[in-house]
């Protein structure tokens, strides 16, 4: 990477988590500017969600570790699910090993990169085990890895779940682009068409789908001098590494 090149990886979460979603992502890295994806594969749909990436071969993928959803409701964070307690860390470590085997018999290979379903790994002791095998493979680990920095804004909700439609616009977008720092940058999101799914976070994917395909932002991408990446790319090790501090609604860790 030059000196003060701005690169950018636009990251989709949840792939696999339903056939629309999947739908959306492929949809919103076919013709708009997501470049990598990270895997759920506790989903029954997860496999056909590979096999469609197949047809993709520039979009990175990497693991989604799924330990649990949370939903803000009456005014409390309530379980919908929970995989393995977050405060056992053997429990954690069994798991993650049982999620990353997955990814290996579906995918055939390792994970470009980690990170976790509404960021559980942001707290000990999941942070450790998770950055621990993200030292063992030798990937991206959101929020940890030097050289990555994490911008979570393009989210339509704020942090107990109320709409926040003004962040999921064109216009949104855009001014992110041209706030973005100098170095690497991975760009949260979350496409698809998700409305049979019992989640905080649903009308909001297909306006996601919308404005990540829309020719304005590829044009704003080009007038900015911006490099569009994925995690298939590497990163530069010296860049500083930097997380937003705007994390909302379902992306908020329990």
């Amino acid at each position: 990477m030059l000196p003060f090149e701005r690169a950018l990886i636009v990251n989709a979460d949840d792939f696999g988590l339903s056939p629309g979603v999947t739908e959306g992502i492929l949809e919103a890295h076919s013709r708009g500017i997501v470049t990598s994806a990270s895997l759920m594969v506790r989903p029954a749909t997860a496999a056909d969600a590979v096999a469609r990436s197949r047809a993709h071969p520039e979009l990175s993928l990497g693991l989604h570790f799924d330990l649990g959803e949370w939903a803000y409701r009456d005014e409390e964070w309530r379980p919908l699910y929970q995989v393995a307690p977050l405060d056992d860390e053997e429990a954690v470590l069994q798991e993650v090993r049982r999620q990353l085997e997955s990814f290996r018999s579906l995918v055939g290979r390792e994970p470009t990169h980690l990170d976790s379903h509404q960021h559980v790994h942001s707290r000990d002791p999941v942070l450790s085990v998770v950055r621990g095998l993200a030292a063992d493979l030798g990937v991206a680990l959101r929020h940890v890895t030097p050289g990555v920095r994490y911008c979570g804004r393009f989210y339509g909700q704020t942090t107990d779940g109320s709409p926040l439609p003004e962040s999921l616009t064109v216009d949104s977008i855009i001014g992110i682009l041209r706030t973005l720092e100098p170095g690497t940058t991975e760009l949260a999101c979350h496409p698809g068409y998700a409305a049979d799914l019992d989640t905080m976070y649903r009308d909001e994917r297909a306006v996601e789908v919308a404005v990540l395909c829309d020719p304005r932002v590829r044009a704003a991408l080009d007038t900015e001098g911006i490099a569009l990446r994925s995690f298939l790319d590497g990163w530069p090790a010296d860049d500083a590494t930097a997380a937003d501090d705007t994390v909302r609604g379902g992306e908020v860790a329990q």
